[in-house]
């Protein structure tokens, strides 16, 4: 069963009734119309949502507040900056019409009205707009397929890095979510942190996979090595933050003038990649800043990581219950680990669990 296309809607503003009669009888058989008799009635109607115009047709002349105004008032708020405005003028108001399209405003229709050059004008603007919406909307399809693109190829960039350094990949995959699970409880409660929005809270956990891409650039001897590093050893080790924050670096300069969310992506693994062993109390590494100078995404990863490693497996230890764990992050507040962080681990502690143990 095919569904009816709904029609679009005219939104007629004019003081004058006999006016907004006439345009509405023009335009009554192709589209559906609504009426205001000024500008304060016309914006409360589209800044309401009560009324959502495909274009909107607006009389200059009007008390109170003038079609200019209005105009003015439509291009400044996002819900409305877009909806195309046909100025109707007098027939002899030529200054007007110049006038409003240098504010904005699409075409003008004179009065008296003919009916052929109003239907005409409306159809026109119209397909002019829906070709722009639709034209926007493949944009952004083909941007966030390129995005997606990009996001699982760094991941599969992890997933590889881990397999060398003889993990599952699983770590990959625990940290994304152990991420998300973290940051989500951080943006649920406003006394811990308020500052985070649903949409960083889906980047942070995005980026999270590629904490350790640079090590990538260490060698086998030493990422490989089944026993304690030496101190040597743990410098070389150590350098994987700052070789991860250079490589993703290169992709942010190559991504300049690409898409606000890239950018917003690819600083977050930067962000991550470069700082995720920071401790709060300024005794991490690489370069010991310490407290709220650490981004917010890194001192999330940071306990996740430590979280992770300790409850597995790895070639050099066995993995600890998960209550030792706990205890071990608790004790890390205020000193290791962001103690706002911590208080959002210990209310969340459950889920971590739930998630660790099932994607062993």
């Amino acid at each position: 069963m095919s569904s009816v296309k709904p029609k679009d809607v005219i939104l007629i503003v004019d003081d004058i009734e006999t006016n907004r009669v006439i345009l509405e009888e023009i335009l009554k058989d192709k589209y559906d119309t609504v009426s205001a008799e000024n500008g304060m009635i016309a914006m409360s109607l589209m800044l309401s949502g009560s009324v959502q115009p495909s274009i909107v047709l607006l009389d200059i002349m009007m008390p109170e507040m003038d079609g200019y105004e209005v105009l003015e008032m439509m291009k400044n708020n996002a819900l409305t900056e877009r909806v195309p405005v046909i100025f109707i003028t007098a027939a002899d108001a030529e200054s007007n019409e110049t006038k409003g399209l240098g504010r904005g405003a699409v075409d003008y229709i004179s009065k008296p009205f003919n009916p052929e050059i109003v239907l005409a004008r409306v159809a026109t603007h119209l397909r002019l707009f829906h070709y722009s919406e639709s034209l926007e909307t493949m944009v952004q399809e083909k941007v966030n397929e390129l995005i997606r693109s990009k996001e699982k190829m760094l991941e599969t960039m992890a997933n590889i890095i881990e397999c060398r350094n003889l993990e599952s990949g699983n770590h990959v995959k625990r940290t994304k979510e152990l991420m998300r699970i973290l940051a989500e409880c951080l943006s649920e409660n406003p006394a811990l942190e308020r500052s985070i929005t649903e949409a960083e809270v889906d980047i942070m956990a995005k980026s999270a996979p590629l904490h350790d891409v640079g090590k990538i650039s260490i060698s086998d001897t030493v990422l490989l090595k089944p026993g304690r590093l030496t101190k040597e050893e743990f410098e070389t080790m150590k350098t994987h933050t700052t070789l991860g924050g250079a490589m993703i670096k290169l992709m942010i300069f190559d991504n300049e003038g690409g898409d606000e969310e890239d950018d917003k992506y690819l600083s977050c693994c930067y962000d991550i990649a470069m700082f995720h062993h920071e401790r709060w109390d300024g005794k991490g590494y690489p370069s010991g800043i310490s407290g709220e100078e650490i981004p917010l995404s890194a001192r999330i990863l940071s306990l996740v990581d430590v979280y992770d490693a300790l409850v597995s497996e790895r070639i050099y230890k066995s993995a600890i219950p998960h209550d030792q764990a706990v205890s071990i992050i608790r004790e890390g507040a205020g000193t290791q680990f962001d103690a706002k962080v911590v208080d959002a681990f210990l209310i969340v502690e459950d889920k971590f669990k739930e998630y660790a143990d099932f994607h062993k």
